[in-house]
């Protein structure tokens, strides 16, 4: 009986403890940790990773190329007559075989190439560089994507509290309208503009539902997790300081933005393009070496009339002296390049400086709305407070209760939006300077 008793013991103990199960847990994730989520499983971002990962394949390559190169080849010919000649060691005039066996082993190696694979290998390097900036870029926008949609859930949930809480009070004061009414101390008018109202705050509250819903699918698709996972993203659209002034913006900015980083490193690959087109107008100079083994059968070991190898060595010089212009005209091109990618360095120098600007009047217009939209939502409660006791007191009219409960919402309404866009505004400027700001924390 002992062990079935202790078998008994496990199974009741299982199902107690099946309930809590963490596997199925819901997961919480706050701001930071969806930023790291995101940077770490993205798939778009993880192609940028594979074409870095690509590019430094690619310099390895262009270095491959200093070396000398092996070829091999082997052949067999079939002649239509044979071939004739005097036996070296008898002296008399034979024929030799029509089969014809050839491997050959060739190295060359390249001594002056008019600066070609030199200035490619250049270009390998600045490729992979600007790789790894263009990863950086990503990540920048990856994060500023992630923030902006995790800011707006935020909002959005804040959003529905506040369509709660306005049909909570519209359904109160249908409720005190109904009462009136039936006493006959209000029109039937009353009770209907409340019911419209209560209606109306439901559809919104319908609406704002959906919001929530639609930004928790669109993180979920940002962090990579399957649409239907049940995530809790925490967190509270609480203010925080930015001390930093426009010109130390600016000035990091230019410091670290990768898209200017990128932008110069284009320029570089741009006039490394112009040497490698250049190199056509130098000569070019390689050594050879060629093993020949020659045979009339396929093990290449001799013939009557042929030694079963030999061997050759030499330097070759081509310098290609005229091509109606071809080149040149290539070259030209290759300088025209260079410099629209340089006025378009400039240009997006002045972009940067806009960008940073904009984003920080972005803070300072945010700011002083919240700061605004504090002192209007004390007196939209205050102004609603007073309107529905000056209609219990029957001084007032529904229709001043309905507008100051309309006033109220539209003040809690400014509120988060101001809230949201400050924050949205600071994650903006980071972005703008370049910055991996992730928990969005002062600096």
């Amino acid at each position: 009986m002992k062990p079935l008793a202790i078998v008994c013991l496990c199974l009741v103990w299982a199902l107690l403890l099946a309930p809590f199960d963490k596997s199925g847990a819901q997961d919480v994730l706050d701001l930071e940790a969806a930023v790291n989520m995101g940077l770490e499983r993205n798939q778009s971002l993880q192609a940028v990773r594979e074409a870095l990962i690509g590019t430094e394949y690619g310099v390895k390559s262009a270095r491959g190329a200093f070396g000398p190169r092996f070829k091999t080849s082997y052949g067999y010919t079939r002649l239509d007559d044979a071939p004739s000649g005097m036996d070296p060691t008898t002296g008399r005039r034979i024929k030799d075989s029509r089969d014809v066996w050839v491997m050959n082993f060739n190295i060359q190696q390249p001594l002056f190439t008019g600066y070609n694979i030199l200035s490619n290998f250049e270009k390998a390097k600045l490729g992979n560089e600007q790789a790894r900036s263009q990863l950086d870029r990503a990540e920048l926008e990856l994060i500023l994507g992630i923030q902006d949609t995790f800011l707006d859930l935020l909002a959005a949930r804040e959003s529905v509290r506040v369509a709660e809480d306005s049909l909570t009070r519209l359904k109160s004061q249908l409720n005190v309208s109904q009462s009136f009414f039936e006493v006959g101390l209000v029109p039937k008018l009353d009770v209907l503009q409340a019911q419209v109202d209560v209606a109306q705050a439901e559809q919104d509250l319908i609406s704002a539902r959906n919001l929530v819903d639609i930004l928790t699918a669109r993180l979920n698709t940002l962090l990579n997790l399957p649409l239907e996972k049940e995530v809790f993203f925490l967190g509270e659209l609480d203010f925080v300081p930015f001390v930093l002034g426009l010109d130390e913006c600016r000035e990091i900015a230019l410091k670290n933005r990768p898209d200017i980083f990128i932008a110069d490193k284009t320029i570089q690959i741009a006039l490394k393009d112009e040497k490698i087109t250049a190199s056509s107008f130098y000569p070019q100079i390689g050594a050879n070496f060629d093993l020949f083994r020659r045979g009339d059968d396929p093990t290449v070991s001799g013939s009557r009339l042929q030694d079963r190898s030999e061997w050759r060595a030499g330097v070759q010089l081509e310098w290609t002296l005229f091509e109606w212009g071809r080149t040149y005209y290539a070259y030209k091109q290759a300088e025209q390049n260079t410099r629209q990618l340089m006025a378009e360095y400039e240009n997006l120098l002045k972009t940067v400086a806009f960008e940073v600007k904009s984003s920080y009047l972005n803070i300072e217009e945010s700011r002083e709305r919240i700061s605004v939209a504090r002192q209007a939502l004390e007196e939209a409660r205050e102004s609603f407070r007073m309107a529905v006791a000056r209609y219990e007191a029957q001084v007032g009219t529904n229709t001043d209760v309905l507008d100051a409960q309309a006033k109220l919402s539209g003040a809690e309404a400014n509120l988060i939006r101001a809230n949201a866009d400050y924050l949205k505004a600071l994650a903006s400027l980071y972005n703008s300077m370049g910055q991996k700001n992730i928990s969005l924390t002062a600096k």
